[in-house]
């Protein structure tokens, strides 16, 4: 909790009273310390990354940016998590009540703990990205022990109020456990990336067939990701 509302204004490129107004709302993650907001570091690039707004770092400080490295294939990971039709509840706890019950989370993952990881969350800061989609998560991914990156996609069957900033109600979640901070954060990343294809926004709000959305998501993969993998495939052709 080292960032002041002065630093974090300077690195979202905003003026102190929107941050204040986005802390009131509940839409961007703070604590009171002595009479003043303060941010975790991390808290707010996960907050920047979700949001699309790149931090304003200066050129003599510490780094704080996606982390850099192969970025966990989302298609992958939402293969691994499953994709999810009419998720009950009325309620943002309805929600998350309904997530910890779906076969795709780990077996070996408290589903009583993992659902008060993402109160405690929800609690922070609406996770709630706008255009009618959330993506929560636990604060720390590591308590989990998820060995990889699992997403699980669910389109909920009644539009719930998150306190999203756009003031949409959202319609689609995606569930994030992530086996690091790192990973966490190039998820993060990539699905705020996928989220901005206006045809993959179409098939959320649909919802459309798994097919499809598998589909859209392997053709929104990064260039550089496609060469690696259209490289590996030619490795082994000629092995």
């Amino acid at each position: 909790m080292n960032v002041t509302v002065r630093d974090a204004a300077r690195l979202l490129g905003v003026s102190e009273k929107t941050l204040y107004r986005w802390i009131q709302k509940g839409v961007l993650p703070a604590y009171r310390m002595h009479d003043e907001y303060r941010f975790n570091r991390v808290e707010l690039e996960e907050w920047a990354v979700t949001h699309r707004r790149p931090l304003r770092l200066p050129a003599a400080g510490p780094a704080l940016a996606v982390p850099a490295g192969v970025p966990p294939n989302l298609g992958e990971a939402i293969a691994r998590g499953g994709i999810y039709y009419r998720v009950g509840g009325r309620t943002r706890d309805q929600v998350f009540e309904a997530l910890v019950a779906l076969p795709g989370i780990p077996r070996h993952v408290n589903s009583a703990h993992l659902l008060e990881m993402l109160r405690t969350r929800e609690g922070l800061a609406s996770t709630a990205v706008g255009g009618g989609i959330a993506l929560p998560h636990p604060r720390n991914p590591l308590v989990l022990g998820v060995d990889e990156p699992t997403v699980l996609l669910c389109f909920l069957e009644h539009p719930v109020d998150f306190r999203a900033l756009d003031g949409k109600r959202v319609h689609t979640v995606f569930l994030l456990l992530s086996p690091t901070v790192e990973a966490h954060l190039q998820t993060l990343a990539r699905i705020a990336f996928v989220l901005q294809d206006a045809t993959f926004h179409r098939l959320l709000e649909k919802p459309a067939a798994r097919d499809a959305v598998i589909e859209r998501l392997a053709e929104l993969r990064p260039a550089g990701e496609r060469a690696r993998r259209a490289a590996g495939s030619h490795a082994k052709g000629t092995a």
